[in-house]
């Protein structure tokens, strides 16, 4: 016992902010045996008498020591040790009374799990499988997916057999839990193995539990069965379509009958899992009872005013009817007058919000159902979460209508675009929502002419830049970015004004400064002597955060340079030396790639005005090429590309340099591995670039045989496209390179377009999918041409050039 508490005095010592006490801990700590280390650390979380920051780090110790040292200390334990020890976890996930230690403990688990699977798959501790038929209420114990992979059919009809057992219900309702948290994270292809085995199974228990409900009114089987079912016809998808009249009828007469009030959450469970059915098995299997359906929500619908604020049915309802839209596509829109008011109402429900110094604060916890938004100046904004649930789900909802019914919605854009203006100080669910809402609300209100749109946008611009200026959230932060750049690319020209200007300008040279500012922060914090595995797994985090964030700055730019061209040069020079600064030798790769590629974007869309920066970029650029990572060669690749089309007669020297670098990369032994090929890619594509634009920089005849070898791209669907529009340039043209003597490369040629089709790189509407079908009707005048060239392409082959041909 003495020993037991001297250990919690040294787990003590290991969080002390005293440099010398913590080194002397952690020197201690070492020494001690890896067996004995097991024992107190285990003893240590188990015990409830211990402080709960002690029982912390005991857990945190111990699940590293399972992850890092497995080998070398648990074989070596007793089997009573070995079996103590997971008696005692499973315990521990049952009587932990703490939310954080359970999850703790769950993780333990979890980890000594993994490692005991051997080799060949099979599970060395079965009666953790018992354990989690038994008590599916354990939270968040992390197997899926690979537990399902490993134990899929042992753990299907071991849950199949615990939910038949009619004489407790419990039991019966927990298994079907398990099988809903196992079917969501069930790869399909695995699933598919068992579904008719167990649809077979959930079609007897719940025709036998709705017999239940009537007779002895019984519910909590039947609400899990029904949620058991929308998860495995989710994941199954349409492989349900065989077993969809089996259950139908059953859950249309649950939504018709079940009408008391302590029935609502089963009738809401039953509406969700209709237009979960319906979303699987897809339209044309549903189409028969979408009437049907549609009616019964409406008649749900109609008595919504009468419904509780509180009444489950309500989110279900708003959930089912955004699904019924997917599924019904532009012929929901007749029912979007029943739809909109109980949505708008949702939308808006009213938050409790407060303004609190730092002192208060303190006295609420965020478990009290608050979530804060530091405002600085010691004040936060505090809203009261409670409810916000209902009204993100309905924001989301409001998105997807926007989305599917593009001008079907436009009569409601004006109160929807007003609502989202003003959700910008909510939980951050909702300001995602609301910030996605804003570009797709412009697509539908385009209908209604320019004039309505302009004045639309208006609206939502000074919201938009301002939201970026002020966003605390990096995840938030970064959709409020994407969906501004996309408004402007939709609005185009002239959508922003001076003032606008003026402030992006500060907000994003800001937000440049902020990312340089960070990566210093975060290089000193790695010379602290704190600094260990789990500090450095932060600052990876923290610089994940910062790049996504940069990869915006580079969308708004991007939508900036194609929308305003040229004439928005003297306004980026603010912005200039921080992105030169983006693309030195010593900085990251991800800085460096995205430096590039806002250069690319000034090649590209302001040329060759462009050619006055070319000291900050051009070097840098052509190094590039040849980067160790493929990310910068990629970008560095495709500003050649662009120079070469874009950039004008100052370009030429370097177009006329970079073309050994591009054949370099492009015939290197690793240039088509997984992490290599859209970087070569890219390079093939500025090859042909230079071939057809600067071809006065390239021996074309000399490099053409070797540019037609590394056809098809298959991976940049953007690139292959240029690509196939040269390839048409030189076909119409009878280049006999191309073409080889007497027509020998045609069957090449076939191949190549083929490829692209089936491989979906041309699409019907691209302007060369209709040359490309030319070609081929020219070689079918030719029957004996036609046939050789059509028997050296595979069944898919010979299909895609069959689907370019009556489509094109």
């Amino acid at each position: 016992m003495a020993e037991q508490q001297q250990f919690y005095l040294l787990l003590g010592n290991l969080m002390s902010p005293d440099n010398n006490v913590r080194k002397q801990a952690e020197e201690t700590y070492d020494n001690i045996p890896g067996q004995n280390k097991i024992t107190f650390l285990l003893q240590a979380v188990r015990d409830a008498s211990a402080a709960e920051e002690v029982k912390q780090m005991a857990a945190v110790l111990l699940r590293r020591l399972l992850s890092s040292s497995f080998e070398e200390i648990y074989p070596g334990l007793t089997v009573e040790m070995q079996t103590a020890i997971k008696t005692e976890l499973l315990t521990g996930i049952q009587q932990e009374t703490s939310p954080t230690i359970r999850k703790k403990i769950c993780d333990i688990a979890a980890e000594l799990s993994r490692n005991l699977i051997d080799d060949d798959g099979n599970n060395q501790w079965p009666e953790v499988l018992k354990f989690l038929f038994d008590s599916v209420n354990a939270e968040n114990v992390d197997f899926a997916p690979t537990f399902q992979k490993k134990f899929h059919d042992k753990v299907i009809s071991a849950l199949l057999q615990t939910m038949e057992d009619q004489s407790n219900p419990r039991v019966q309702a927990h298994a079907a839990a398990a099988l809903i948290n196992f079917t969501e994270d069930c790869p399909k292809s695995l699933l598919i193995l068992y579904l008719d085995n167990l649809v077979q199974h959930l079609h007897v228990i719940m025709v036998a539990k709705l017999q239940e409900l009537i007779q002895k009114g019984t519910k909590l089987v039947l609400e899990q069965v029904v949620t058991s079912i929308a998860s495995v016809a989710d994941t199954a998808e349409e492989k349900f379509v065989p077993y969809y009249d089996m259950f139908m009828p059953s859950l249309k007469h649950i939504v018709e009958n079940a009408v008391q009030k302590e029935l609502r959450l089963l009738r809401g469970k039953t509406i969700e899992c209709i237009s979960l059915i319906g979303l699987a098995v897809g339209k044309e299997k549903f189409m028969p009872d979408a009437s049907a359906v549609m009616q019964l929500l409406l008649k749900t619908q109609t008595d919504f005013n009468d419904l509780e604020d509180d009444d489950p049915q309500i989110s279900y309802m708003i959930s089912a009817w955004a699904r019924m839209c997917k599924i019904l596509g532009k012929e929901f829109q007749q029912y979007l007058p029943v739809v909109m008011g109980p949505l708008m109402k949702t939308a808006s429900i009213k938050p409790e919000v407060a303004l609190l110094d730092t002192q208060d604060m303190e006295n609420i916890s965020e478990d009290d159902g608050w979530e804060f938004v530091n405002l600085g100046d010691q004040q936060s904004f505090g809203i009261k979460t409670a409810g916000l649930e209902e009204k993100a789900t309905a924001c989301q909802m409001l998105v997807c209508y926007a989305k599917e019914l593009k001008e079907g919605f436009v009569e409601y854009t004006e109160q929807v675009v007003k609502l989202m203006v003003t959700l910008a100080l909510t939980v951050s669910r909702v300001r995602v929502a609301a910030a996605e809402s804003m570009p797709l609300l412009l697509e539908c209100a385009r209908v209604r002419g320019p004039e309505y749109l302009t004045q639309m946008w208006h609206f939502m611009c000074d919201a938009l830049i301002k939201a970026i200026g002020t966003e605390p959230d990096s995840d938030v932060l970064s959709e409020i970015m994407h969906s501004f750049a996309k408004c402007i690319e939709l609005m185009g020209d002239g959508c922003l004004n001076s003032e606008h200007f003026e402030e992006l300008g500060g907000i994003l040279k800001g937000k440049l400064e902020e990312h340089f500012k960070n990566q210093e922060l975060r290089q000193a914090k790695r010379q602290d002597e704190d600094y260990d595995e789990q500090v450095e797994e932060t600052l990876q985090d923290e610089d994940e955060n910062d790049v996504y964030i940069l990869t915006k700055v580079s969308d708004i730019l991007h939508s900036v340079f194609s929308s305003y061209k040229e004439k928005v040069l003297p306004w980026f020079e603010q912005l200039l030396q921080l992105i030169v600064q983006l693309i030195c030798p010593n900085r990251p790769w991800a800085d460096r790639q995205w430096g590039l590629c806002i250069f690319d974007d000034v090649v590209e869309h302001c040329s060759p005005s462009s050619f006055k920066y070319a000291e900050y970029f051009l070097r840098p650029m052509i190094q590039s090429l040849c980067d160790t990572s493929p990310e910068v060669r990629q970008a560095a690749a495709y500003g050649v590309g662009v120079m070469a089309q874009f950039g004008g007669e100052n370009y030429r020297p370097f177009c006329t340099e970079a073309l050994p670098l591009l054949v370099r990369v492009i015939q290197a032994a690793d240039s088509r591995s997984k992490e290599n090929v859209n970087a070569t890619e890219n390079c093939v594509s500025a090859v042909g670039k230079l071939m057809r634009f600067r071809p006065e920089c390239v021996n074309v005849n000399e490099v053409l045989p070797h540019w037609l070898s590394w056809l098809p791209l298959k991976e940049d669907k953007e690139e292959a496209v240029h690509t196939f529009d040269f390839l048409c340039d030189l076909i119409e043209s009878n280049n006999p390179i191309v073409l080889g003597p007497e027509n020998a490369n045609l069957p090449r040629i076939f191949f190549i377009i083929a490829d692209g089709v089936s491989n979906e790189s041309i699409k019907s509407e691209d302007a060369c999918s209709k040359r490309l079908a030319n070609v081929i009707r020219q070689v079918q005048t030719s029957a004996g041409l036609w046939t050789q060239c059509i028997s050296t392409l595979n069944e898919t082959q010979q299909k895609a050039i069959q689907d370019l041909l009556s489509t094109a």
